[in-house]
């Protein structure tokens, strides 16, 4: 259970959501109820074992907060997913009940599979030799979630999409419940995006056109952020995503916001090794971009 302030909403809550299910309690010292659901939610937090980070923000502390999610009473509990609030509840509710609302949303137990462990020197050969060792993570555990993450991407970054589509294959019905394979087939509809409208290298300045003259034909915009994506132009396809964004978080299902947490996974590399007790250091242009989508959603 962490204390969390408009100073570190977006490490502690918004970029946490990004990778873990972050359940916010908002209450306040006079408050009765919240005083029987405070125990309950940290006893449900230790049982679920990581599988969910709880969070708690001091209403009267911290009300630019409380005003930013609406909020009308005291205890209410708001789920982040991908920095965005998915679900919640408000009173104090028994435990079982607070276990309901979880369960809808945070995998079982059961199912959570190991990350593979990141060879020491993988950013050290070449990616041939790179690629290599994450096939044999696959050939050695076919249900490892993070290995095939990580294969498919690294055939996807050699541009080898037709053997990319053969391995990413037996996890293909998987994308609507893991995120990093959903960002993955973005990737991929991408790179199918450009080959079926011939796109070339030139395809930027008629998409400028049409942008030019419309700020808001965000169809414009979402094309180009694909074809920016298929060639790897990562930051170039999220500051294209982010003027949908400023304009209309809802555009399209939420097209843009998807994609646009589609090319974090993909630009986040495996964290570096450290110490015990140390916090491997954060991407800074992934951390840049992650607080860039927290002020849109949070504006």
């Amino acid at each position: 259970m962490i204390d969390v302030t408009v100073a570190n909403f977006e490490e502690e809550v918004v970029a946490a959501s990004m990778t873990t299910p972050v359940l916010i309690d908002f209450w306040a010292p006079w408050c009765g109820p919240c005083k029987s659901l405070g125990p309950i939610l940290e006893k449900v937090e230790v049982d679920y074992a990581g599988r969910f980070k709880l969070v708690k923000v001091d209403s009267d502390q911290e009300q630019q907060l409380g005003a930013a999610f609406g909020i009308r009473s005291i205890p209410t509990c708001i789920l982040m997913m991908n920095g965005q609030p998915v679900d919640g509840f408000t009173g104090a509710l028994p435990e079982g009940k607070v276990k309901e609302f979880l369960d809808k949303h945070v995998a079982p137990a059961a199912e959570e599979i190991p990350e593979l462990e990141e060879p020491a020197d993988l950013a050290e050969i070449t990616p041939e030799a790179a690629l290599e060792k994450l096939h044999q993570g696959v050939v050695t555990d076919p249900t490892n979630d993070a290995a095939r993450f990580d294969y498919v991407k690294q055939l996807l970054t050699l541009g080898r999409e037709d053997e990319a589509k053969v391995a990413f294959a037996p996890v293909i019905a998987q994308t609507s419940v893991v995120r990093r394979f959903d960002s993955l087939q973005r990737w991929m509809n991408a790179i199918d995006f450009v080959a079926t409208n011939a796109l070339t290298e030139t395809a930027g300045v008629q998409f400028d056109s049409k942008i030019a003259s419309n700020k808001r034909d965000f169809e414009a915009r979402f094309d180009k952020a694909r074809w920016l994506i298929a060639q790897q132009r990562w930051t170039e396809a999220l500051d294209e995503l982010l003027e949908i964004l400023m304009r209309d978080k809802a555009w399209s299902g939420e097209a843009a916001r998807k994609t646009y947490i589609a090319i974090l996974d993909i630009m986040e590399a495996p964290k570096p090794k450290v110490a015990d007790g140390q916090i491997p250091p954060d991407d800074p242009t992934v951390a840049t971009y992650r607080r860039r989508l927290s002020s849109v959603v949070l504006s």
